[in-house]
């Protein structure tokens, strides 16, 4: 039987939607009488916590009709007005913090620490957005022609369609909507069907922040029956996802029937460099917490380490403790490790780390699936360590998105960097050295679109969050990210 959403969120819903939670609609939540669902699991106890309608291309279209409708009145608010409105969200989201982060840890399974600063981070992401409507500018281009000049503006898309993964919930959704809305463009969520009341909850809380009608949008469903109604419609300007590559490839076809401007956030495969003169200290600290956190589940995640043969040894006895010594157990408690989102995620780590042995890893630590005693209930993988020889192998090829840890030993910095770079991903790379040439070398030889050099990972808002080959394209935060919200238009004002 599904469980009572208002236990976990009481003030979300209208109090005839608590059992099943309908879609917000041009600022009405839609009915669920008679409407096929998709429960919502909560991964640590495998219990139904909720239900969300599984939405058909009928309701997408819906949800696109309400934001092209509400977007002449918002895009026409001075833009100091629209921010004031994101940052009353944003203000929503931080009093009902509680609340929201549990919502997080219920329906993904990380920690409920780790979901308070998935909260904090949404709230990061919407204040910033904010900020921006000041920052909306244009240039005045001298002309070749006597009595003329040359504007190039900005303007928002429209409407804007956001896909988002389960492995941020509120966070991804946030990054998205606040730069969107304080553009100018109206806004249509899909989130990912595993973890789908973040997004209502969000759409709750934009209601009580005042946010007009139909400027945002939530419907629920799966990707591709909602997701492609959403990314084939012409009523889309713009496109923003995060996810997979997979998923990306198709989306990217899909919005090319349009023409679409799509951007797109997708999966990595980082390596995690660590040179001889490094500070072992830091770099252990870093690659733990860069490879654990959220278990594993996030593509910044420290995916392969290239270890200098001369501390291989020290490094990986160090690592390995450290990977021991993590709690593995109910997210509600703040453990170390929650479950995997779902058994379906699970066993894909599980199949990885088996090809991974069957073709010559080596287990240093092998942790693998929990199902027995109080791991009988959930998706439960504990930390795993492999060392590998070459790139080859799974391990070391593929994303594993999981809490699966993956070594090779080379023989100096230019192997690394040359092992770093073989891979269709580029989302983000580490390097731990204390050679201040490496580290001025790093940027021109490590092809990924984001380093962290002697930290771990961990953007910042006003940073660029951007992926370069299969990881993606576009980008998120800072200035250059909410350059991606808004359209350009040059106009030849001749007054001779």
């Amino acid at each position: 039987m599904t469980k009572r959403l208002s236990l976990v969120f009481d003030f979300t819903l209208p109090s005839d939607l608590r059992k099943t939670a309908g879609m917000f609609i041009g600022g009405q939540w839609t009915g669920v009488q008679s409407r096929p669902l998709i429960e919502v699991e909560n991964p640590a106890t495998e219990e139904i916590i909720a239900s969300v309608i599984d939405g058909t291309e009928e309701d997408a279209q819906a949800a696109l009709k309400a934001a092209q409708k509400a977007f002449p009145a918002w895009a026409a608010l001075p833009a100091m007005e629209r921010g004031r409105a994101v940052a009353s969200l944003a203000d929503a989201i931080e009093s009902n913090a509680e609340h929201l982060a549990r919502l997080v840890t219920l329906e993904q399974g990380k920690p409920l620490n780790h979901a308070f600063d998935e909260i904090s981070a949404s709230v990061t992401f919407l204040r910033y957005a904010a900020e921006n409507a000041r920052r909306i500018e244009g240039d005045i281009v001298t002309s070749d022609n006597p009595s003329e000049e040359i504007h190039i503006r900005r303007h928002p898309y429209g409407v804007v369609v956001g896909l988002t993964a389960w492995n941020y919930p509120s966070a991804l959704a946030a990054r998205k909507l606040g730069p969107a809305l304080v553009a100018g463009n109206t806004f249509v969520l899909l989130s990912h069907e595993a973890t789908p009341l973040s997004g209502l909850a969000l759409a709750a809380l934009s209601q009580k922040a005042g946010i007009p009608d139909g400027v945002f949008n939530v419907v629920t469903g799966r990707g591709p029956t909602v997701g492609d109604a959403l990314v084939r419609s012409p009523a889309s300007g713009l496109i923003t996802m995060t996810g997979s590559t997979r998923a990306g490839r198709e989306i990217y076809r899909t919005g090319a029937e349009n023409i679409k401007v799509v951007r797109l956030e997708l999966g990595g495969k980082a390596p995690f460099i660590v040179m001889e003169d490094a500070d072992i200290d830091a770099a252990v600290k870093a690659a733990v917490a860069a490879r654990y956190t959220n278990c594993g589940q996030i593509c910044t995640c420290n995916e392969r380490m290239y270890l200098h043969r001369s501390i291989a040894d020290h490094f990986l006895t160090r690592f390995v403790d450290a990977s021991k010594e993590l709690t593995i157990g109910d997210p509600l408690m703040n453990a170390d490790l929650g479950p995997k989102v779902s058994r379906i995620e699970r066993d894909k780590v599980a199949q990885i780390v088996s090809k991974s042995v069957e073709s010559g890893a080596q287990l240093l630590l092998n942790g693998g699936v929990l199902e027995n005693g109080v791991y009988s209930k959930g998706h439960w993988y504990a930390p795993t360590v492999l060392e590998v020889r070459n790139n080859g192998n799974p391990a070391a090829s593929e994303e594993v998105f999981g809490p699966v840890a993956v070594a090779m030993r080379v023989d100096g910095f230019e192997e690394a960097v040359a092992l770093a770079n073989d891979t269709e991903f580029g989302l983000s790379a580490y390097l731990f050295t204390n050679n201040y040439k490496r580290l001025a070398q790093a940027p021109y030889l490590l092809k990924f679109g984001e380093l962290y050099l002697n930290r771990s990972n961990g953007e910042a808002v006003q940073g660029f969050h951007t992926g370069w080959g299969m990881s993606g394209l576009g980008g998120e935060d800072g200035r250059y990210g909410f350059d991606n919200y808004l359209r350009k238009q040059t106009a030849y004002l001749n007054w001779g």
